[in-house]
């Protein structure tokens, strides 16, 4: 039995007796080669898991240097684009609405159309169908595009839900649609050269989109008011289509203002463009006359030098000037259109449009005191309104007597048909000039002027305006019952080797009504034909003129303006010419 416990079992140790003071051996396992090649294992496994790492990691700084190479090239690439959709703008853009609340243009998302060549099947068999959706597509260009090696082709932008559905239909691979934000116009050709157009990219790019460009973009999509009454804007763009087809003018220009606040209520541009096609007008459709011309006005400058007159003294109502033969000056010969070959007094001068009393006026006045007047109502200027449009006005390079003489009637000097109007506001505003807008007045808000003329001087030229209208050139702009003031322009288009008589800008400035002016209308028809109706005749009188009229009659009653019984007014003016004069009261002293 001991024996047995003795016994050493297979693979125990042997025990041994020991003395205390010797020390213990560590005991060392049998199999210890198996227990290092186990370790040696262990560290290969560690040292192969790290090589591994670092092939990964090598690896991978070559795929994300490839990735940004890549980025760059496509970047710096203008054939080949990300097919990533755009990033829509935090803020939307505001609505731009006239002076009633009515929408001129807003923003609406729309589908747009691109392809992946890489997954089209048949470019030929795609680009027919697609035509077949989209006519304005060109198959071969089409066809071109989606065989390229390209991965990304635009095919047509800002598709209507009905051509999307269409072309989704088709069932055509590699085609896909990504949403983007299109500025739509409502009112079409309707005063497209106030609002303007606005870029792909939301960006104004004319007229009020551009003017306006901030508060439509920052100010969190509200909407931004214009000073434009479309009601009144219909009215004069009809009337002044139809009047450049009826005597076939190449140009029209159509404005009506406030002339206590300078709002403009009105502004046609003639030939224009329908601004939701803006990329496809031409530069000639494109051209704001209103702002971006620049005409010699004529005899509309007349009413300038009546108002330097009598500012300077140089001459009072019923003052004469001789008018009998044409005036010579610097080797030039100034004659009257319809010659009185008599001396004319002021009142003449400007109702039978005198070019000769109008010139011997503006040189007795002298060059300074002429272009001080002009300066003074902006003539010398842009016109200072928010449009980026508005021109500045070639000047004579030399202001001397005959520039002098010549500009007193309207020639020598180019202004756009905005500055003219808002000259004649100032003379009806009883001499204020106040800066023109295209943004409306509150009718709690007070608009700033400034003194140009005294008021009995402004109102001594209305009151000339007036009997224009009554007794002279002018007479067809008569519109009953609404009192027009006015004057007649007529000037010959310069041209190679002085002025050409047969091309004229023909035009008439207009204020209503005489007796409590509110409202200036400028129209300018370029390069109108006489006919029949006009006995052959082109001039302002016969052409503006009665197109000025009928246009203050049809927006009188919009812009709330009373129609009075001309019939009683006259009566009444007959009775008090008739009747005797009541005998004077003589008062004694208290």
């Amino acid at each position: 039995m001991i024996g047995r416990f003795w016994q050493r079992k297979k693979n125990t140790p042997r025990f041994e007796s020991y003395s205390d003071s010797a020390p213990l051996p560590e005991a060392a396992p049998d199999n210890l080669t198996r227990v290092l090649r186990v370790e040696n294992e262990d560290a290969s496994i560690v040292e192969d898991a790290r090589h591994r790492m670092m092939v990964i990691g090598f690896t991978l700084v070559i795929a994300f240097g490839a990735l940004g190479i890549r980025a760059v090239s496509l970047a710096l690439s203008g054939d080949e684009a990300v097919a990533v959709a755009p990033v829509l703008a935090d803020t939307r853009r505001g609505d731009l609405v006239d002076r009633n609340g009515q929408v001129l243009a807003t923003t609406l998302e729309t589908w747009s159309l691109f392809a992946d060549p890489h997954l089209v099947w048949d470019a030929r068999e795609t680009a027919e169908a697609l035509v077949t959706v989209l006519p304005d597509l060109n198959v071969d260009e089409l066809t071109a595009d989606l065989s390229s090696r390209r991965r990304f082709v635009w095919i047509q932008r800002n598709l209507t839900p009905r051509q999307r559905q269409a072309v989704f239909s088709l069932g055509q691979p590699g085609l896909e649609f990504r949403t983007e934000p299109r500025r739509v116009y409502p009112r079409g050709r309707l005063a497209a050269h106030a609002i303007g157009h606005a870029g792909r990219d939301m960006t104004g790019l004319a007229g009020a989109e551009q003017a306006f460009n901030s508060a439509l973009s920052n100010d969190g999509g509200r909407p931004v008011a214009l000073s434009i009454d479309m009601g009144v804007q219909f009215h004069v763009d009809e009337i002044l289509r139809r009047y450049m087809a009826e005597f076939q003018a190449i140009a029209a220009t159509g404005i009506v203002m406030d002339v206590n606040t300078g709002e403009v209520l009105s502004l046609v541009s003639l030939p224009d463009f329908d601004p939701n096609q803006a990329s496809t007008a031409s530069a000639n459709d494109l051209l704001d006359r209103a702002l971006q011309a620049r005409y010699e006005m004529g005899s509309t400058f007349k009413a300038f030098t009546v108002a330097l007159a009598l500012e300077t003294g140089i001459a009072s109502p019923g003052e004469t000037f001789d008018a009998t033969a044409p005036l010579q000056i610097g080797g030039y010969t100034i004659e009257d259109f319809h010659a009185e070959n008599r001396a004319l007094t002021l009142e003449e001068i400007f109702t039978h449009s005198s070019n000769i009393g109008s010139s011997r006026i503006a040189l007795e006045a002298g060059a300074d005191r002429q272009r001080d007047l002009l300066r003074r109502l902006r003539l010398l200027e842009r016109a200072p309104i928010e449009l980026a449009e508005s021109a500045t006005p070639l000047l004579p390079q030399r202001w001397g007597p005959t520039e002098t003489a010549t500009i007193s009637y309207g020639h020598g000097i180019a202004v756009s048909p905005l500055a003219v109007a808002s000259a004649f506001a100032a003379i009806a505003n009883g001499g204020t000039y106040v800066r023109p807008t295209l943004r409306p007045v509150r009718s709690d808000e007070t608009v700033a002027g400034e003194r140009v003329l005294a008021p009995e001087v402004a109102q001594s030229v209305l009151d000339m305006m007036r009997d224009v209208v009554e007794n002279g050139t002018g007479s067809r702009a008569d519109a009953p019952g609404f009192r027009v003031a006015g004057k007649t322009g007529t000037a010959e288009k310069p041209g190679r080797g002085g002025y050409d008589e047969d091309r004229l800008i023909s035009s008439f400035s207009a204020v209503f009504p005489y007796d409590d002016p509110q409202y200036v209308v400028l129209v300018i028809l370029d390069e109108p034909q006489g006919n029949a109706s006009t006995y052959g005749y082109a001039t302002g009188g016969w052409t503006a003129a009665p197109a000025a009229g009928e246009i203050i009659s049809r927006i009188a009653s919009i812009l709330g303006v009373e129609q009075e019984d001309d019939s009683l007014t006259r009566s009444a003016m007959v009775r008090a010419a008739l009747m005797p004069d009541p005998e004077p009261v003589v008062r004694s002293d208290p």
